[in-house]
């Protein structure tokens, strides 16, 4: 698995491993396009055509890979241009939902609620929102594992932050879930735009999975909210680029960036669990405004598989609306 290491802290491991056992996902029809929608050119005033030629491409990819689920969600800064393949269907969002969690915690920040150097126990005791019951997490389990030789210490808020995001860290995603509250983090990423967000309980909550209360997003509210990261409407200034810094941080490069030339940089997030894979990125083309790209999978019981299907697809938009200094995506 390719890595970039990141400049502040020295971790080890990274990935999202989320609840246990396999989730039967709804039956869902073959991928279609979404229907045409052509935004207004803050440049021209005028609609801009939605690129009928990749969505055909893409279409096509998808349907190399037999019973795949995909939703995706493009939108391309440059031109304002939206193109949505199944893009308002609901997916289990895996540890996608680690940036609702980051932007409401940034939110807090910058009203004073909290402070980033703020330091919190560290624990691994957990209620089910089932029951109240107690569950613990696994080290076993958790892409950062080094975090539990610290249980029982204080941590900071900037340090959960950057394990949650760069390492995927199912402990500290949990901490501060508890800390934050779903509620708040949901309907902060609903006031953003995003759609479809559902951030209900922390990870490995295994009676909440068993009862289908999970968390859940779609491809077009999690590209939205990632759209408002870029564009600052989320947070204050130093806080939207404290979040963009974390995001290209991250250090699983398998998915998305995997299917762009070595270097474009990438300020994404990934996501798995049984048969689902995701990743949700913003790309950052050299002399153009940046695409919002996010891609949803399920159904595909080969990660493999699933890594090389998103790397396609993001190979398929690069290759579309980034090649020239002129944006392509309008052809």
């Amino acid at each position: 698995m390719k890595r970039l290491v990141p400049p502040l802290i020295a971790l080890v491991g990274a990935a999202c491993v989320t609840t246990g056992g396999t989730q039967a996902s709804p039956a869902v029809a073959p991928p279609t396009a979404a229907p045409v929608r052509a935004p207004v050119s803050a440049a021209t005033g005028r609609s801009s055509p939605v690129p009928l030629a990749l969505r055909t491409r893409l279409l096509a990819r998808i349907a190399e890979v037999p019973g795949a689920q995909v939703g995706l969600y493009l939108h391309d800064l440059a031109t304002h241009e939206t193109l949505g393949i199944d893009d308002t269907v609901t997916f289990h969002a895996a540890s996608t939902m680690k940036v609702p969690v980051m932007v409401e915690l940034m939110r807090q920040v910058d009203t004073a609620a909290v402070t980033l150097d703020d330091r919190i126990p560290l624990v691994n005791t957990f209620a089910s929102i089932i029951d109240g019951s107690p569950y613990r997490l696994s080290r076993d389990g958790d892409s950062d594992p080094a975090l539990y030789d610290r249980i029982g210490a204080p941590v900071t808020y900037r340090e959960l932050t950057e394990r949650m995001i760069v390492r995927s860290s199912n402990l500290a995603t949990n901490v501060l879930i508890e800390r934050l509250d779903p509620t708040r983090i949901t309907a902060t990423a609903r006031a953003l735009g995003g759609e479809g967000i559902v951030v209900r309980r922390g990870v490995e909550d295994q009676k909440a999975f068993e009862a289908g209360r999970n968390n859940v997003t779609t491809a077009r509210g999690l590209g939205r909210l990632l759209t408002a990261i870029e564009r600052g409407d989320d947070a204050s200034a130093w806080a939207t680029a404290a979040m963009r810094a974390t995001l290209l941080r991250q250090e699983f490069n398998d998915e998305i960036p995997a299917g762009l030339p070595a270097g474009v940089p990438v300020a994404h997030k990934t996501g798995w669990i049984t048969a689902t894979t995701h990743d949700a990125a913003i790309i950052y083309p050299r002399d153009r405004a940046p695409l919002v790209l996010v891609i949803l999978t399920r159904a595909i019981p080969d990660r493999v598989t699933a890594q090389r299907l998103i790397a396609d697809l993001a190979r398929l938009v690069w290759v579309h609306c980034a090649t020239e200094v002129t944006p392509r995506c309008a052809a």
